[in-house]
């Protein structure tokens, strides 16, 4: 894993709370990237923690899951009523291509490399704490497919996969913006699709569970996704709820997600 040395990161003492900035040179984007990283109430990074890494949707950024979804006031919640150990929350850009990367490798930056190898090398370099420890990935939306796609791809990386109302084929970004960005011209079905490898990475998945609301405009993509993943005999965990595509739903049913990974180091 390559050191990373042009890393910005704030000062402790001028810090929202338990929020720490990183911004540093991602060689994947070809240019700067950001991350921000929660850390519980009594850590700061240098005691061993679980990591979840939390993927934003289309024109979101690294702050999104924050300070439109509360992820860690949500996290907060769940450890001061024990029913999560504390957990860090690694929240990063998408790579800020255009207004949305879909997470995936294009010919100016490499976003699925930004996330699986530079994001998680750099905060691991920054905070040793964090070095080694369980790894989880999860998102919403955009970042649903981020995390089901990243999540079954590099299976091995990863101790447990969520998505919620998650896009789950790359061609369904048009429901939310353009796609027909040459950006995306080269894509090939294993870019597009995280069914592809779900089923070719059956044999080493880490637990996988993913959520929608009924009234979403992904339900119906939702409910194929779990057919398609019942035919092809994968095991996973699918979850119907009340509910639209928006931050309320994503703020109310972020703790389903980081206690199915607190089931997991649990067993």
């Amino acid at each position: 894993m390559p050191a990373y040395t042009d890393i910005e990161l704030d000062s402790p003492g001028f810090t929202a709370g338990s929020l720490r900035h990183m911004t540093f040179q991602s060689p994947a984007l070809g240019g700067r990237g950001n991350v921000l990283v929660h850390f519980p109430p009594g850590h700061d990074g240098t005691q061993s923690l679980p990591a979840v890494v939390l993927l934003h949707g289309v024109l979101g950024s690294h702050w999104s899951w924050a300070f439109n979804g509360g992820a860690h006031i949500v996290a907060d919640r769940l450890v001061a009523a024990e029913r999560i150990r504390p957990m860090a929350l690694v929240m990063p850009s998408d790579g800020m291509v255009g207004r949305g990367s879909g997470y995936v490798d294009m010919p100016r930056a490499a976003c699925e490399q930004w996330i699986v190898g530079d994001v998680v090398g750099a905060v691991r370099q920054v905070f040793p704490g964090l070095g080694g420890t369980p790894l989880f990935i999860a998102g919403f939306s955009m970042g649903g497919f981020g995390a089901l796609r990243l999540g079954a791809k590099h299976a091995a990386m990863f101790r447990g996969i969520s998505g919620l109302s998650s896009i789950t084929h790359f061609d369904q970004m048009g429901k939310f913006v353009e796609t027909d960005s040459p950006d995306f011209a080269g894509l090939r079905e294993g870019d597009k699709s995280a069914l592809y490898w779900m089923k070719r990475n059956r044999g080493i998945l880490p637990p996988v569970r993913f959520d929608c609301g009924i009234d979403d405009r992904l339900y119906g993509d939702n409910a194929a996704f779990h057919a398609d993943l019942d035919a092809a005999g994968i095991p996973h965990r699918f979850v119907e709820h009340p509910g639209t595509h928006s931050w309320q739903y994503w703020h109310e049913h972020l703790g389903e997600t980081l206690e199915f990974f607190e089931d997991i180091l649990r067993e």
